[in-house]
Parts: C-alpha cells; sequence; structure tokens
C-alpha cells in the first residue's frame, strides 16, 4: 500500500460520497446498510501496479465465511483513476471494491450482476483501456510487429524471442 497525498485523500472522500450515493438510489441496495461504507479507510495502490485496478484488503487472521464490512482493513484503488481522464471508471472500480466490503467475495454471476447494476455501465468496459493505458505508461521497450504493425508494451526487450499473436511474425523490439 501507497501512503496517499492529502490530494489523493481529499478526491478518493469524494469519490466515495459520490458512489454511496449513487448506490442509495439503487434498488439493488436497498436492503443494505450503505452507510458503513464511509467508516471503511481508503487508500491507492502503488504507482507501478498494472494489472490492478483495486483492491479489498481484509484483516488478518478471518477466516472466509467471516469475512464481513467490520473485517475490511483498506479499499485501495489505482492512483491513475484519481486524475480526471478516468473518473467515470474510478466510480465503477470503487463500487466493484464495495460489492466485495458488503460480503460478495467470488466474481460469480451474483456479483457480476451487482457489479453491472451500475448505472454507467459502459465503465465497465473500460477496464482493458485502463490496463493498457498503464502498461504504455510503465513500458521501456515496445515489441513491434513490422508485419501488421501491432504493438505489445513490455518493461524488458523480447530479443528475437518471441512472435505476433496476429500473424506469427517475429517482433522488434523499439525502445520507448
Amino acid at each position: 500500500m501507497a501512503k496517499p497525498s492529502k490530494l489523493q485523500i481529499e478526491q478518493l472522500s469524494k469519490l466515495r460520497v459520490i458512489v454511496i450515493e449513487v448506490m442509495k438510489d439503487m434498488a439493488i441496495w436497498q436492503n443494505f446498510d450503505l452507510d458503513l461504507l464511509y467508516q471503511i479507510p481508503l487508500a491507492v495502490l502503488k504507482r507501478n501496479a498494472t494489472q490492478r485496478h483495486g483492491a479489498t484488503k481484509w484483516q488478518r487472521g478471518k477466516s472466509r465465511e467471516q469475512l464481513g464490512l467490520e473485517f475490511v482493513e483498506v479499499i485501495e484503488l489505482h492512483p491513475e483513476l484519481l486524475s480526471g481522464d478516468w473518473n467515470a471508471y474510478a466510480a465503477f472500480v470503487l463500487h466493484h471494491e464495495f460489492i466485495h466490503a458488503l460480503g460478495f467475495l467470488n466474481h460469480d454471476s451474483e456479483f457480476r450482476h451487482l457489479e453491472y447494476s451500475w448505472p454507467g455501465v459502459e465503465a465497465g468496459v473500460i477496464g482493458p483501456d485502463f490496463t493498457e493505458f498503464l502498461r504504455r505508461k510503465s513500458a521501456k521497450w515496445l515489441w513491434k510487429c513490422l508485419t501488421c504493425s501491432k504493438s505489445f508494451p513490455r518493461k524488458k526487450p523480447s530479443k528475437g524471442k518471441y512472435r505476433c499473436r496476429k500473424c506469427s511474425t517475429i517482433l522488434t523490439d523499439v525502445k520507448t
């Protein structure tokens, strides 16, 4: 866990209010005490995370059956989500993490139904774009296909060991 700046703490607090207020207006959450979500500490993930967009962390020593809202240690969001470009997706990710905090631990069909009840459903399809943004931002190399022009951002050079997924041409290394 990275320590959030004062600005990030302020942004997380505003985002929390927005998400909880939207959730209160959703029929699917009417039987839940959503005000308890205000008690969960919010923080940021490490800046170099490229796969994880958010995380719900639980107190240690609790069995899976015991995990409930009172045992959430912290919810973390990727710091890049707090920039203006990703606001809609940040709200979706926080909603996703709140679903975990409310006791839905597995990404099963019930969880997905709750997740995609979020009013900005298109925000849910932005995830791959955000991952690609993070990968390109941290990449030192692009593995580039000279045949189809597809590129794959990576931290290490390929050294001619890999082929394009689309056309099987050997990828070349381009320093970013």
